[in-house]
């Protein structure tokens, strides 16, 4: 099958398999040869695409680029339309047009799903970056092909088949500098370690990869499913009483948050007991509680008398901090 085939039975594969997703989608385009590639063969497998191309103004000539994006769009009959980001600074620059591109993309959907071009090369480098921060399993797992309203149709499709795909189309993709600059990590794990360790274990590399990060995703799920129930049965409640809580200058926060019953998270195994507690740090409002967060609150549950106060986040104006009290797991707010 030639590379136009085989990314439009992408495609089609992916919104058989995801009624979720529908007929009508759009397509975040860059311009590059995967979303390119994406934005066409999403044409031919006959869904309405609407090209969503986000500017995020980094580079000289960035807007010449979103408008030949938009052109190649039109020509090919989806809709198209050119979104401005505003980037910000927090966590360096690729963190940052990241958060403002999907916050861009989020806004301009109108309701429909957002398919993105990531293929197998992009899970197969996600993987090696989060087995390389020792994160855990839900950081090697990868990205999910449907994870709503973002879709990721090409997650077992080769860089190699989207550029060809452009060739055969005739289509003049553009290619990001940023995306060869040995700044960003990232760059580096795909033109030096994984072209490194297919030459050292003889090929495969990335479809081993990506076979992993599937797995692991349907043990988390398992594991996920288990863990909800042991949280929904450790929750206490913000509103009740907690004996001994009232700290000298430290008022319990309400926040409507839950208070959690240690006593019931202890003896459950260690899998369950930090994914119930990753998700009470969710829910009482920290932004994605890192690794060694989820293990010092762990340890409050584990150690009856511990006395620790683990910072979690906070606003300007007073940093949460988790702590326990007895048998519960609460939160207290200090002033800055």
């Amino acid at each position: 099958m030639d590379a136009t085939g085989a990314v439009t039975r992408a495609v089609a594969e992916f919104a058989a398999a995801y009624p979720g997703v529908g007929d009508e989608v759009c397509v975040g385009l860059s311009g590059g040869p995967d979303s390119l590639a994406l934005m066409a063969c999403a044409v031919r497998a006959g869904l309405r695409v609407r090209a969503l191309v986000v500017d995020h103004g980094l580079q000289a000539g960035s807007d010449a680029v979103a408008s030949e994006a938009v052109d190649a769009a039109r020509r090919l009959g989806a809709e198209a339309t050119v979104l401005a980001a505003r980037v910000g600074s927090a966590g360096g620059m690729e963190a940052a047009a990241r958060t403002a591109r999907y916050a861009a993309l989020d806004g301009a959907r109108a309701g429909r799903p957002v398919l993105l071009a990531h293929t197998a090369d992009d899970q197969a480098e996600t993987v090696l970056l989060g087995l390389a921060r020792g994160s855990g399993t839900r950081s090697i797992a990868g990205m999910r092909p449907w994870n709503p309203p973002w879709g990721r149709p090409l997650l077992g499709v080769r860089r190699t088949q989207t550029l060809a795909a452009c060739a055969e189309l005739g289509l003049r993709p553009h290619h990001d500098p940023h995306n060869r600059d040995p700044r960003f990590t990232r760059v580096r794990v795909r033109s030096e370690v994984l072209p490194l360790l297919d030459d050292v274990l003889h090929g495969g590399v990335v479809d081993a990869l990506g076979r992993t990060a599937a797995s692991l995703r349907d043990d988390n799920d398992a594991l996920d499913a288990l863990a909800d129930d042991l949280y929904d049965r450790a929750v206490i409640g913000a509103d009740c009483d907690i004996p001994g809580a009232d700290i000298p200058g430290v008022d319990i926060s309400e926040l409507g948050a839950a208070v959690l019953d240690a006593a019931v998270l202890a003896d459950a195994p260690a899998a369950l007991r930090t994914r119930a507690v990753r998700r009470w740090l969710l829910d009482v409002g920290a932004t994605e509680p890192t690794y060694r967060v989820i293990v010092a609150v762990d340890s409050l549950v584990c150690d009856p008398t511990s006395r620790a106060q683990v910072a979690i986040g906070g606003d300007p104006t007073a940093r949460l901090v988790a702590t326990r009290t007895g048998t519960r797991l609460h939160l207290t707010r200090h002033p800055r």
